[in-house]
């Protein structure tokens, strides 16, 4: 395999060019959002000169734009390997997908149904599940982690399944601690159990090869603005389950999927960077199918996860040999394919959020806090100041994180 250029990567963002005082910024802020490339952001503003209509006209800007959403949903079915386009939802943000999709199943149970979620997941996949069962008298249960290496507790995951279990909803990827959760293995216990399988791959899109039918999920939702798009949220889910359940809709729009989940008039524009962001996934791998050919896709992302893992493991080096360090997860050197390149630490001496404003200083944006991991940083005993986070992506380089190790020294 040819050695990834990320200098070629980086001429692509142009936030990532040198600024006017030659100072460019750090981008470890990764997992809160992507910085994106001019492919993507010719795609927004060439929908607004080329195609800018709504959707069923008979007219010619009407006709493209509802083309451009059709390519889109094939690009995404090839990105997630859903069996259908028509199992691809667009929508505004993965937590209001999430919202949608939690209301929908609710109208499903009855009092005393039980939903299983778990100390990793972000608020996003815990908040709209602890609401229904708030409304409709659900049981929630919860999965524990085991502490030492930030891992899902699948014991606690098989003790907390019963008869009663009508939803299992779990992360892909923590957007804590990194860890890779075996989800193809928890949707086999969850449907061995009779229940729905949801799945957080917010924090794994950016990252790994996602194949929606290999892990055998229910359901899976993702963010493009965390995988170099805009900012939209994405839903996978079943074809017979889009069609049957109660979507909240209006009377007068298709009462098929993926229409009658995505409400109002969508937000074309970012439909179109969506698109050119799968296709910019696509050309990293060197494969030279179309951009909506799931070759390409699993090319690209295998390239840019292998240098990721090199960048993680420096990381983890740096941080191993700064005194005063501690780091919650994962961190030897063999299990690297077992997270993704975004890890959390604290300090002996200094508060998350000093550390934050230190490295602010010197132009490297990191995050400080729960990052909405509200769970997580309860369970690890960070619930008052949280943990500082170090999140890369494929465009960071070596020399960064040399930069970043710098500036830990002056602390």
């Amino acid at each position: 395999m040819a050695a990834f250029d990320v200098m070629a990567v980086r001429a692509r963002f142009p936030a990532l060019q040198p600024r006017v005082d030659g100072v460019t910024p750090v981008f470890f802020d990764n997992p809160a959002g992507t910085q994106v490339p001019q492919d993507v952001i010719d795609a927004v503003t060439g929908y607004f000169v080329t195609m800018n209509a709504n959707s069923g006209g008979q007219f010619s800007t009407s006709q493209h734009s509802d083309a451009m959403v059709r390519a889109t949903r094939e690009k995404l079915a090839a990105f997630l390997n859903a069996a259908r386009p028509d199992e691809i939802v667009i929508g505004a943000n993965m937590t209001t997908l999430n919202f949608a999709l939690s209301r929908a199943l609710a109208k499903t149970l009855q009092a005393g149904d039980e939903i299983v979620l778990t100390r990793m997941d972000h608020d996003a996949n815990v908040s709209p599940w602890l609401r229904i069962a708030e409304d409709y008298g659900l049981v929630v249960r919860w999965v524990d982690i085991i502490e030492r290496d930030c891992t899902l507790d699948l014991d606690t995951l098989e003790a907390a399944l019963t008869d009663r279990t009508k939803i299992v909803a779990t992360v892909h990827a923590s957007n804590a601690v990194g860890t890779i959760n075996p989800v193809k293995q928890i949707a086999a216990m969850a449907h061995a159990a009779g229940a729905v399988y949801v799945v957080d791959a917010v924090q794994s899109a950016p990252h790994i090869v996602i194949d929606v039918q290999e892990i055998g999920c229910d359901f899976l939702l993702c963010s493009s603005y965390k995988f170099f798009g805009p900012h939209a949220g994405i839903l996978y889910g079943r074809y017979d389950l889009l069609a049957s359940l109660p979507a909240y809709k209006v009377r007068p729009s298709k009462d098929m999927p993926p229409y009658r989940w995505e409400t109002g008039t969508p937000a074309f524009e970012l439909i179109a960077g969506i698109g050119a962001c799968v296709d910019y996934l696509a050309s990293l791998g060197g494969v030279s199918p179309r951009a909506d050919s799931r070759a390409a896709v699993v090319a690209g992302m295998d390239a840019l996860g292998a240098y990721e893992r090199e960048l993680s493991a420096h990381l983890i080096d740096v941080l191993h040999a700064t005194p005063g360090v501690q780091i919650a997860g994962i961190t030897q050197s063999n299990r690297l394919h077992e997270r993704v390149p975004t890890v959390v630490f604290t300090h002996a001496d200094h508060t998350p959020t000093e550390i934050a404003q230190r490295l602010a200083q010197s132009h490297i944006y990191v995050w400080d806090g729960n990052y909405y991991a509200v769970e997580i940083m309860r369970r690890l005993g960070h619930a008052e100041h949280g943990m500082l986070r170090v999140g890369l992506a494929h465009y960071n380089t070596h020399e960064e994180i040399e930069r970043f190790a710098a500036a830990l020294k002056t602390l």
